[in-house]
This record gives structure tokens, C-alpha cells and sequence, in this order.
């Protein structure tokens, strides 16, 4: 637009310098009106044919009214007297952390907020979100550009606080954590929602407890580990003992199903197989039986 106006203003002194009537005037008449044109077109251009990088979205302001229609990436012909404001609309993110240096603020910027027990609980969390392209006029028309100071933190720290009070200092910490997230996100995500802004996923980076609470939750966890730890030893010995018995018992029922089959005709039969194998020895010498045999006396030779 400034370039359109220069051209403009320079062209009319061109025109005013030649009523002068001289041949130097004229010929400065010329070079003003040749460059005041090729200056005013160019800005023209410049005004009329507007580029939308990737990643935003372009909303028209003229005469300080915001038009609804959008502009996407890529290039657009619209009214040289527009305004055209630029918004990101790729994913943002927005942490409210206790280190100095990790945060949008500087300085502990951590989350403290009281739990249903009334203790102190600090949290450090980060939000992504996005801006809506459709509805990026209606922000910058009731926002404004500093949606994140306005909209994205007084919401997430507000949310935060109220979805807190539900829940114990222990809980938070250990078993209803994943339950405190999930009302956090359910919360952020409608306020947004109306707001023109998309989250996309809100990480809770860490939940601080008071030291005295949290030296007794890590007790706590010890004791119950310890008692795992000895109920699975438990569970190891009892094991073994049924393995030991078990196999003890297959041993009783083998002797006893062995003496069981072991009849006076059986062992004689037994007897008779040895003395076989003995006679047909080359080593044999003299075999002396039981009480009711008679010795048995084979030639060495």
C-alpha cells in the first residue's frame, strides 16, 4: 500500500512540475510519470496478489472490519486496501513447568494445587494445541493474537486446579494419576473446543507431592514389594517340598510294588538263571546254595 501511494504522489508532482511551461520541466515530467506509474503498479501488484505460506492461514482486515472468509496456502487476489493478518495453525505447545529455563515463563512456573486431603500438590505439564483455520476470524475478532496469555494458560491452570480436588495426594501420584488426566484433557479440550483452538494432547511431565508424603508412598511401595518378594519365596518352597514329596512317594510305590512281585517262586526261578550263567563260566569254581540246595560242584577244567 505504501508503495502505491508513493507512486501515486510522485506521478501527480510530475504532472504539477510540467505546468511549469519550461523544456527541463518537461523533461522531468516524463521521468516522474514513468517512474510514479511503474511505482504505483508494482505496489499494486504487491497489494493484490497475496501469498499464504504452508502451515497458515490469512484473515482480510479492511477498514479495521474482520471478513469472515479465510485464506489458505497459496496465492491469493484480493482488494489492495485489505490487511491481511497471518496465523499459524501447525501444532504449538505451551509448558507450565518448575524449571527456570523450561517454560514459556521464566522462573518456576509450575501448577500448585490442593488436593482432597488439602495437600499441596505440584505439577509441571505441557499442552499441544492448534488453531482452528476455520474459525481463526472469530479469534483474532474476540482474542486476538495472544490467544496462548489469554485462552491457553488461564484454562489449563484453572482446569487443573478444579479437577484436582477430586482426588487424594497419594492418588495422584500412583493409582488414579491416568483417571486425573483424562478429566484435565475432557475439561481443556471443550474450553478450547469453544475457543476456536484443537488440542491435541496435554502431557502431564510430572506430579510433585509434599517430602513427608512422598517418603511414606515410597515406604509404602518397599513394604509392599518386600511382601511380594517373600510371598513368591514362599511359593518357591512349597514347590520344592511337593517335588521332594512327590518323588518320595514314587519311590515307596516302587519298593512297594517290587516286594509285592517278588514270590518265593520268582526268586527261585532267579536263582536257577544265575547258577546257569555261572556254570557255563570258564571261571567257575564252587557254588555254594541256600540252606535247602545242595552245594554245587562243577569241574574247573
Amino acid at each position: 500500500m505504501i508503495w502505491l501511494i508513493l507512486g501515486f504522489l510522485i506521478a501527480l508532482f510530475g504532472v504539477i512540475i510540467g505546468k511549469t511551461g519550461s523544456s527541463s520541466a518537461g523533461r522531468l515530467r516524463g521521468v516522474f510519470m514513468i517512474f510514479g506509474i511503474a511505482l504505483a503498479v508494482l505496489g499494486l501488484m504487491f497489494n493484490t496478489v497475496k501469498q499464504i505460506e504452508s502451515g497458515t492461514v490469512g484473515i482480510k482486515r479492511m477498514f479495521g472490519a474482520i471478513q469472515q472468509d479465510v485464506l489458505y496456502e497459496g496465492l491469493h487476489v484480493v482488494n489492495p486496501l485489505v490487511d491481511l493478518i497471518r496465523m499459524d495453525t501447525r501444532t504449538q505447545n505451551y509448558t507450565m513447568s518448575g524449571q527456570h529455563d523450561e517454560g514459556q515463563k521464566v522462573g518456576d512456573d509450575a501448577i500448585r494445587v490442593l488436593s482432597a486431603d488439602g495437600l499441596e500438590v505440584t505439577v509441571d505439564l505441557t499442552i499441544l494445541f492448534k488453531v482452528n483455520g476455520e474459525k481463526a476470524p472469530e479469534i483474532v475478532r474476540t482474542i486476538g493474537l495472544d490467544y496462548e496469555e489469554r485462552i491457553v494458560r488461564p484454562v489449563t491452570r484453572t482446569r487443573i486446579r478444579e479437577s484436582a480436588v477430586y482426588y487424594n495426594a497419594v492418588d495422584l501420584y500412583s493409582t488414579r494419576r491416568e483417571a486425573f488426566e483424562q478429566r484435565i484433557r475432557e475439561t481443556i479440550d471443550k474450553d478450547f473446543a469453544a475457543r476456536g483452538l484443537i488440542l491435541e494432547n496435554m502431557l502431564v511431565r510430572n506430579i510433585t507431592l509434599p517430602p513427608a508424603v512422598k517418603e511414606s508412598i515410597e515406604r509404602k511401595i518397599t513394604a509392599e514389594q518386600d511382601a511380594q518378594r517373600m510371598e513368591f519365596i514362599l511359593a518357591k518352597g512349597m514347590q520344592e517340598a511337593e517335588l521332594k514329596r512327590v518323588e518320595a512317594q514314587g519311590v515307596a510305590d516302587a519298593q512297594r510294588i517290587l516286594s509285592l512281585g517278588l514270590t518265593d517262586k520268582i526268586l527261585q526261578y532267579e536263582q536257577i538263571k544265575v547258577q546257569k550263567e555261572l556254570a557255563n563260566s570258564p571261571n567257575a569254581k564252587i557254588i555254594v546254595m541256600g540252606a535247602k540246595s545242595a552245594p554245587l560242584i562243577l569241574d574247573t577244567k
